[in-house]
């Protein structure tokens, strides 16, 4: 399934070849779909799955609701953000997300869905409710709880296999994860030809690490994304049509003190042929839920590589990475 400025061609950014192998999901037993999935975040923080299983037809809804919401006049978009929210529901404008360190704002609006409140339960404390913007975008909300569902289903899959890859019971993760912060990211990344107020030396997305345990990311297929790798070359992530990106974020880096490595990436500014040509991703962040203490499992720590952390809460350790990107003060 392609994203919604699609059909599109390819438009590689270097020469660098295609560097993550694509892993089945299906096709390979658990076992060695667990040890290859282990292996491919391994070495590299990535991983390509192809069949992936989530249904075609929601995707392609959701591709199309949210070209339609970022193509609403700004003054109505602005109407759907939360100015206190730190970015965490709802609308963030174009130019307020900031990579750590970066000389400059990152290219890019989005629109985050959180979890919803499900059968009676309420949700955590530090966990805001969602805002929708049915009223100007017929059907959005129920498309994108259905969206987040589907995600968390798949993300639940994926930790399982981690999880037997570090060595730890298949449902480790279910605890952990339970009523967890998980975001639903919209990304929306304009065209840059002649925009007023572009910042010297903008790019789309900043280099930088995920906050989270793992992301699940639609729409890598249009040229740009990049991760750094073990040599310190940047090279081109190039999925198949349709496929998954999965990487590591730092919390499970932490978590696993290093040992599945969260893997510095960015999104690059398209090449001529393209610069005219909005750019869209669906990323799903997959969260702990905010009261849980990471602390490096004791199965990855040794006299060789020693525990490099303190314990935090997931919810204080994304105040602080917040605080990092310009999403709240203080």
């Amino acid at each position: 399934m392609t994203a919604p400025n699609s059909p599109f061609t390819y438009l590689p950014m270097n020469n660098a070849p295609a560097l993550i192998p694509s892993l089945s999901i299906r096709d390979l037993p658990p076992s060695e779909f667990s040890a290859a999935l282990g292996r491919s975040f391994r070495n590299y923080g990535f991983a390509i799955i192809a069949d992936h299983g989530l249904d075609e037809a929601l995707i392609a809804q959701a591709w199309d609701l949210t070209a339609r919401f970022f193509a609403l006049p700004t003054e109505v978009k602005a109407c759907y953000h939360i100015s206190d929210g730190g970015g965490q529901r709802g609308y963030t404008p174009f130019g307020r997300e900031i990579a750590k360190d970066a000389p400059a704002h990152d290219l890019k609006e989005f629109w985050h869905v959180g979890r919803e409140a499900q059968n009676g339960l309420p949700l955590p404390d530090a966990m805001p409710e969602n805002i929708w913007p049915d009223a100007d975008v017929a059907g959005f909300h129920a498309c994108m709880v259905a969206m987040f569902s589907a995600f968390e289903t798949l993300g639940q899959r994926l930790l399982s296999a981690i999880a037997c890859d570090l060595g730890l019971e298949a449902d480790w993760f279910k605890g952990p994860t339970y009523q967890g912060n998980s975001i639903l990211r919209l990304l929306h990344y304009p065209p840059i030809n002649g925009r007023e107020g572009t910042e010297e030396g903008a790019v789309r997305a900043g280099a930088h690490e995920d906050i989270n345990l793992i992301t699940l990311l639609l729409g890598a297929e249009e040229a740009g994304l990049q991760l750094l790798d073990r040599s310190g070359q940047w090279v081109d992530v190039r999925p198949p049509n349709g496929a998954l990106v999965v990487n590591i974020g730092d919390m499970l880096q932490r978590l696993t003190n290093h040992v599945l490595p969260s893997t510095t990436h960015r999104v690059i500014n398209p090449a001529a042929a393209r610069i005219g040509m909005s750019r869209y991703s669906m990323p799903f962040f997959l969260h702990l839920r905010p009261d849980f203490v990471i602390e490096a499992l004791s199965s990855c720590t040794s006299s060789e590589n020693p525990c490099r952390y303190p314990p935090i809460t997931a919810d204080a350790y994304l105040r602080e990475r917040l605080r990092e990107i310009g999403l709240i003060k203080g």
